[in-house]
């Protein structure tokens, strides 16, 4: 059976190796491993220790702690009265936009987060 912190970790790796537009092949041969135990992590079917995490966010360039953040509020936007989906970064479309924001260099990118916020806030 899996235990929802490491469902949230796995997803956590799944993002973070999409955002730099790796796959898992390419992560599994960076770690030393198998792209299935990459599979397994990211579906939280087998946890991560904490020395392949280590390694794992080191290929991604992140901290450790990146893989735990959100994982108190992960209850909290799963109910039936969060406005978002469980998973956001797990549609196609909201992670290319993601990737699109982040293309975009510095300066015009606040511009486009401020011209959001203020349509959001709009809506």
């Amino acid at each position: 059976m899996t235990h929802p912190v490491d469902v949230h970790v796995g997803k956590r790796v799944r993002h973070r190796r999409w955002m730099v537009g790796m796959t898992q092949q390419q992560l599994a041969e960076k770690v030393g491993i198998k792209f299935q135990q990459i599979q397994k992590y990211e579906t939280g079917m087998n946890r991560i220790s904490a020395s392949r995490l280590w390694d794992i966010a080191a290929t991604l360039g992140v901290p450790v702690s990146f893989f735990f953040e959100g994982v108190e509020a992960t209850k909290a936007t799963t109910g039936p009265n969060s406005s978002l989906p469980n998973d956001i970064l797990a549609d196609k479309e909201a992670l290319e936009l993601v990737r699109s924001y982040y293309a975009i260099p510095e300066n015009q990118r606040r511009r486009l987060f401020d011209l959001a916020r203020v349509l959001s806030d709009v809506a």
